[in-house]
């Protein structure tokens, strides 16, 4: 990975660019840093090249919307807080002690997490947000899998392999070539039909790994509609999150 940075009006926004085995370029922009995906084939001039296009773009899209872009203050939880995710609430439970390690787990509809009091305010922060997004991914992972299956037998038969809820900030979803399926675990705060419209590119890409015109008709036969999920995506995305 290469790192790199973009200017923005005084503000400095991380660029991190993936070389990977793909067809196509791919970048997004998160208020923790633009990812560029970049083809592994590309030589040095082609590279750079490519990252100063996307980079213009992206600097475009951050002085159109800088709001939507700005840095997010991490999210902190409370002991006795009740979080909504999608249709289901859950009552955190939290407490710290001196151990070197933080674990959580469901009863009912409360979240139960022990926290390692070693650590500091930050890391005591990010092991409960990612222990909470397991905890509630692990729950909804069944419905997940029934909707991926489903969608496969009616429209693209490809042999899977494993469905994942992955607490991962850089994309939407992932599939890998042997038929693995990964979707962020940020997509719990989206409606159905969002998170379906993530299964149907997936499911796409184990066909076409790109997004040619022919990967994109593979989307729309399944979800003619799949634009409006992609508008949703853009326009409310940066608020899905642990």
């Amino acid at each position: 990975m290469l790192k790199d940075f973009l200017e923005v009006n005084g503000t400095r926004y991380p660029v991190k660019v993936h070389f990977e085995r793909r067809n196509d370029s791919k970048a997004s922009i998160s208020r923790r840093a633009v990812n560029i995906r970049l083809p592994d084939f590309l030589n040095r001039e082609q590279r750079f090249r490519e990252i100063l296009r996307i980079k213009s773009w992206a600097k475009e899209q951050i002085a159109a919307n800088p709001e939507r872009f700005k840095p997010k203050a991490q999210k902190t939880y409370a002991d006795g807080e009740v979080l909504k995710v999608g249709d289901e609430e859950f009552a955190l439970r939290i407490e710290f002690k001196e151990k070197e390690s933080s674990s959580a787990r469901i009863i009912g509809n409360n979240i139960h997490l022990i926290i390692s009091s070693r650590l500091s305010e930050t890391i005591k922060n990010k092991h409960i947000s990612t222990l909470i997004s397991r905890c509630a991914a692990r729950r909804r992972l069944p419905k997940l899998k029934t909707k991926i299956d489903e969608l496969n037998s009616m429209y693209f038969n490809q042999n899977l392999k494993k469905i994942f809820f992955k607490h991962n900030k850089s994309n939407w979803g992932s599939c890998s070539e042997d038929g693995n399926i990964n979707i962020s675990t940020r997509l719990l705060f989206a409606p159905d039909d969002v998170i379906e419209y993530v299964c149907v590119h997936e499911l796409a890409q184990l066909i076409e790994q790109n997004h040619s015109d022919r990967f994109w008709a593979l989307v729309e036969k399944a979800m003619p509609n799949y634009k409006e999920k992609i508008n949703w995506l853009k326009e409310n995305g940066y608020g899905c999150s642990f």
